[in-house]
């Protein structure tokens, strides 16, 4: 008895066991995962940083998170970038708080990665080390910080262009109507906008592609104050919400070629097509006539350009993987091409987001790469000039997503010799527009610039007009409207040119087959059908 007495009494020792590991709690996989990352982050965030202050050439941000030493890299590359894109004002917050000591200076990348955490980032538990144990009892004070260097509200309106192929602007605007407050844009008749902050990245429209999203990738966080929560952090509590700035400019620039619905007979090049919303903009705006030929030389962007097509249901649009300058343009068929837009690659600094190289310190100062801007606008400028040497081409559409005078105002000056002896002008895209070109040219008043403060996305339009199309769009206005009251809408008579008509006495009362003025006016047609050869329209 007395050894199943002893016995019984030695396993006391286990509850003490138990009591240690409850001390330190084990990971959980996704709290592992996440403190790796940090890590990891804090390395790469290290080196970008330390080669931007030096001015000394370094692996990119990509290179650096893709090497082999990596192993979470989807989330290292998350927390560079944000960390990047909140360094200014995460360097604010320390600063007030006075967090960064002489201790975590050392380490003060791993502050900054972990501070984005607690301000921006997800919400979970900041576990693992004592980097996140330091920083983390310091949030209410950095948070606190943070209400006081809140900007003022200056987002903009969520713009969503309606696809007329699949659905038209009212019924849109109904549905939408059900959901959120919209209304009608009052320049580009097939755009809708609704409120900041609105989400309809799985709305069925947008899924089926009845309604595109015009949105410019600024990925930013909106901090906003939630007022059922005051008092909990030193009077405020801050809520995070995702906000991307969605704006018309990028609608802005199908719309400025201007292509019209009796297009027909049209050929319209699209010369640097992917992702393709351009593209499909063009279909929309000629309701699925004529032809668009989509050029992308890139294959995975090829890809997605044909993916954006089927979505969008426009069967006339044709993909062609290829170089835009190795077109022929006196070979078929781009000899009859009789509109081109052209939007090609550029630094992307309208919209400097969708460059990691925008993130970093140094190009919040005045230091701007003009090395690399001036290849860019050698590019342009040769692109540019190869479109004005289609042979029937009339409307020439040019737009970047830059702010730089190098890549616009300049590629513009320089080939404008070359489009007036080729017979074209600059046009005006949308003379309503209040912000034109920089006046460093005589002309620069028809361009047209969109801010990237004032309108949430920085973009550039020039159009070029073939004088001959500006000098009979006016005589259409007139006589030819006249004239086309004859024509047949659906037939090859569209593509006659125009004859000045002569004066003819019609009589007032006609019935049957007695109307000689009507035999005489299809006779004159019919003769200038026969010795047309081309469908620019005449005088």
């Amino acid at each position: 008895m007395a050894r199943n007495k002893a016995s019984s009494v030695k396993p006391k020792p286990k509850p003490k066991q138990t009591t240690e590991k409850s001390a330190k709690p084990r990971l959980s996989n996704a709290e592992r995962s996440a403190y790796f990352a940090r890590r990891e982050a804090a390395k790469v965030l290290h080196s970008v940083l330390q080669g931007d202050a030096n001015r000394q050439a370094v692996a990119s941000i990509k290179s650096l998170v893709y090497s082999p030493s990596i192993r979470n890299k989807k989330a290292t590359f998350a927390l560079v970038c944000q960390t990047l894109k909140h360094l200014k004002i995460i360097k604010d917050v320390l600063e007030i708080a006075k967090i960064l000591n002489s201790k975590w200076k050392r380490q003060e990348e791993l502050v900054y990665i972990i501070a984005y955490d607690i301000l921006f980032g997800k919400e979970i538990s900041l576990v693992g080390g004592d980097a996140e144990k330091f920083v983390t009892c310091r949030k209410g004070a950095m948070q606190s910080a943070l209400a006081k260097l809140l900007p003022p509200d200056i987002t903009k309106p969520c713009c969503v262009r309606v696809n007329t192929m699949k659905l038209d602007v009212d019924s849109a605007l109904y549905e939408l109507g059900k959901q959120f407050k919209v209304q009608k844009d009052d320049m580009i008749r097939d755009l809708l906008v609704l409120p900041p902050h609105t989400d309809l990245h799985n709305h069925p429209l947008v899924l089926n592609g009845s309604v595109f999203v015009q949105h410019v990738k600024f990925g930013f966080y909106r901090i906003l104050l939630n007022k059922y929560e005051i008092g909990k952090v030193q009077g405020f509590n801050l809520t995070k919400k995702v906000c991307s700035a969605k704006g018309k400019a990028s609608s802005m620039v199908a719309a400025a070629l201007d292509p019209k619905p009796g297009w027909k007979w049209a050929l319209v090049l699209d010369a640097c097509s992917a992702p393709g919303n351009k593209t499909v903009h063009l279909a929309a705006l000629m309701r699925g006539k004529g032809k668009i030929i989509a050029c992308e030389l890139n294959k995975d962007r090829a890809k997605r350009l044909e993916d954006t097509i089927r979505l969008s249901g426009a069967a006339n649009i044709e993909v062609l993987h290829g170089d835009f300058l190795n077109i022929d343009p006196k070979g078929s068929p781009f000899s009859k091409v009789s509109a081109i837009l052209l939007d090609p690659s550029c630094s992307g600094s309208g919209t400097a987001a969708q460059r990691l190289d925008h993130l970093l310190p140094s190009h919040a100062t005045d230091v701007v790469d003009t090395q690399r801007l001036n290849k860019l606008a050698a590019f342009q400028k040769k692109a540019l000039a190869h479109a004005l040497s289609f042979p029937a081409v009339e409307r020439i559409v040019y737009s970047t997503c830059s702010i730089s005078q190098i890549e616009n105002e300049d590629v513009v000056s320089s080939v404008l010799p070359l489009a007036t002896s080729n017979g074209f002008q600059l046009a005006t895209p949308f003379p309503q527009w209040q912000r034109r070109g920089l006046p460093v040219f005589e002309g620069s008043q028809h361009l047209l610039r969109t801010d990237p403060v004032e309108d949430r996305e920085g973009f550039f339009i020039a159009l070029f007009v073939k004088k001959s199309s500006v000098k009979n769009s006016e005589e259409l206005t007139g006589s030819w409207k006249t004239a086309g009251s004859f024509l047949n809408d659906e037939g090859p008579l569209k593509r006659f040119r125009y004859v000045k008509k002569k004066k003819i006495a019609l009589p007032v009362f006609y019935r049957g087959i007695f109307k000689p003025w009507l035999h005489t006016k299809s006779m004159l047609i019919r003769n200038t059908y026969k010795s047309c050869n081309r469908r620019t329209i005449q005088t």
